[in-house]
């Protein structure tokens, strides 16, 4: 992938404006299941966690994949959190925020915190950041990595989190990280990594992607698909990342591998439909849109991508019919203020 991408031009997904009619897919409507869904209202899938905490999708697969946060319900290759891990998250989002690498808070927290990640996510609440130093308060005193007693001029408490401000925008640019000095120069990319080293390559491809480097990042994950061969979930991430630079064809022939590879992978075939639906291909995109919604009516994200393609199209009754499903289904997602606008205004032009 060799063009530039500038931060700006991070595509969005979501509610599209409408351009032109087509008939209306009566069959998208013939999923009317309950809206009550126990076991997935008041959850975050992964995008929705990323955008409440103003992270890269990279971050919550990194966050996962090490255990400092955990999956409370899985379907195939759909994930959902509940709040305790909305918290844990603000947490480790605030760390990133502070100019930490990803790879930097795995290593300091495990210093920090020894007893592995779940430790770690623990003592969370009680880090303290100065700088590019943390610490751990012991109610009357501070630790450093060891347990030795640190003593602190000034030392910046990472803040409680406050329930989350749902952001009314849809779509996330690309972070720069302050730490681009710490990036591996590109030769250390270009021979195949060895089998146990294919963790370490992840972990530095969602390093480099958290900074923006989507070139660099994509070249750590074709390394490691070219060590250990194809997979459903190393070609997903270079999908999704390809999406993010804004290479959709390319990112439309990922997905397509993914499904291949693994054709119960719900969030390929959701992030298909978004892809074809930008290319154009709209009813293309409601076919791969609807077959996800068959096969897991409660996956929110669905809903709501299959929403703004059918506005795009023209079809606001069917639109609004997905958004009520979205609501139902996630109350708290950051999307659902901006929903609830739409279905308003379509309400008043009514």
């Amino acid at each position: 992938m060799s063009h530039e991408v500038k931060d700006d031009q991070t595509p969005q997904r979501g509610l599209l404006p409408s351009r032109r009619s087509r008939p209306s897919p009566r069959a998208l409507l013939a999923d009317e299941h309950p809206a009550d869904h126990p076991g997935v209202r008041r959850l975050h899938t992964s995008a929705m966690m990323a955008a409440v905490l103003d992270v890269p999708p990279a971050a919550i697969r990194h966050w996962v994949r090490g255990g400092l946060l955990e999956v409370v319900k899985g379907v195939g290759s759909v994930e959902w959190f509940d709040f305790e891990q909305l918290v844990v998250g603000r947490h480790l989002a605030r760390l990133l925020d502070q100019g930490l690498s990803l790879r930097e808070i795995d290593a300091k927290l495990a210093d920090l915190a020894p007893g592995g990640a779940r430790a770690a996510a623990a003592a969370l609440g009680r880090v303290r950041i100065d700088g590019r130093r943390l610490s751990l308060d012991d109610g009357s005193r501070l630790l450093a990595a060891g347990g030795q007693l640190q003593f602190v001029f000034y030392t910046a408490p990472l803040a409680q989190p406050e329930p989350p401000e749902m952001p009314t925008v849809v779509g996330l640019p690309a972070r720069r990280s302050a730490v681009r000095e710490q990036l591996p120069e590109s030769d250390e990319l270009t021979n195949p990594p060895a089998p146990g080293d294919v963790a370490e390559i992840l972990d530095l491809a969602d390093d480099l992607e958290a900074a923006g480097e989507f070139v660099e990042a994509a070249e750590a994950l074709r390394a490691v698909l070219q060590a250990q061969g194809p997979t459903a979930r190393v070609m997903f991430m270079l999908a999704e990342l390809l999406y993010r630079a804004g290479d959709l064809t390319a990112a439309r022939e990922r997905y397509y591998a993914v499904i291949e590879l693994d054709p119960d992978h719900l969030q390929a075939r959701s992030s298909l439909g978004c892809v074809l639906a930008e290319l154009g291909e709209h009813e293309l995109a409601l076919a791969a849109l609807e077959g996800v919604l068959r096969q897991e009516p409660a996956y929110a994200d669905a809903h709501w991508h299959m929403a703004g393609v059918l506005q795009e199209t023209g079809l606001d009754d069917e639109a609004a019919h997905h958004l009520r499903r979205f609501l139902a289904l996630a109350p708290e997602s950051p999307w659902a203020t901006l929903a609830r606008h739409r279905l308003d205004a379509d309400e008043r032009d009514a």
